[in-house]
């Protein structure tokens, strides 16, 4: 058998175990950047908090407390590699008398899926704290003051106006690091789940087609990564195409007195 030969008895005869490893993987990626970005919103919140000197000393305590322990989660699990993560969270469980292992919702959420999951989730959320936290001080502090003075609390001020440019301003951004999920998430495999990278080893265990399994599986996920990174692209697109039209706006009401 040539390689090609090879390649296609390889697709032709575990399919499925590819396909049930991108289904896991696509799983990974888009739940973990979108719940990370959920805690990243929380956590950019916390960290960009400021200690003012007019603050009551209740309200210096908490507002420390919440500025160490968000410096605290995203210095961790921005300052070590996910798959030493994993293998923490995992197999550190056992210590605690709990077992992912014992987990069972489903022929594909099981315990390394669901303690898979929660690993990418908290390591997407300190990676996307930091990109908002950058879209939060890109936004202008002329509105914060001016939807001060109108009366708006804070939180209100954050939640309704400052936020949603925040997000706006970071999309290209957290399109990007659904990108490196996607790739990312083949770490994994290290606390025993299956996603598309151990696919691999269901595929060849018993023919021993290592190259052969390796090569499928880094196709598939340059056509994952390229199909994103083409999403990503038209977004950019749109968003540069719509901030040009508001400014042309602008011009022309300024103009126009």
């Amino acid at each position: 058998m040539n390689l090609f030969s090879r390649i296609w008895y390889l697709i032709e005869r575990f399919y499925i175990d590819f396909l049930n490893g991108i289904a896991s993987t696509l799983i990974l990626a888009i739940i973990g950047t979108f719940v990370g970005l959920l805690i990243g919103i929380v956590v950019s919140l916390g960290r960009n908090l400021k200690i003012k000197k007019e603050d009551k000393p209740f309200t210096k305590i908490w507002k420390g407390f919440i500025l160490g322990l968000t410096s605290i989660y995203v210095n961790i699990f921005r300052g070590t590699p996910m798959m030493v993560q994993a293998m923490i969270i995992f197999f550190g469980a056992s210590s605690f008398g709990f077992s992912w292992s014992n987990i069972q919702l489903g022929w594909i959420f099981n315990g390394y899926m669901i303690c898979g999951l929660f690993v990418i989730i908290i390591n997407t959320g300190a990676y996307m704290s930091e990109i908002i936290r950058s879209g939060l001080n890109g936004v202008d502090e002329g509105q914060i003051e001016a939807s001060r003075s109108l009366g708006i609390s804070y939180w209100k001020t954050m939640a309704l106006i400052v936020m949603p440019q925040a997000i706006k301003n970071s999309i290209p951004t957290i399109l990007n690091e659904y990108i490196v999920n996607v790739k990312d998430s083949s770490v994994l495999n290290v606390i025993g789940l299956t996603e598309l990278y151990a696919s691999v080893s269901i595929a060849t265990n018993t023919n021993y087609f290592k190259v052969e399994g390796y090569i499928i599986v880094a196709v598939i996920y340059l056509v994952l990564t390229l199909l994103a990174t083409y999403i990503v692209k038209i977004i950019n697109r749109k968003l540069e195409v719509k901030k040009l039209f508001e400014l042309h706006f602008i011009k022309r009401r300024v103009t126009n007195g």
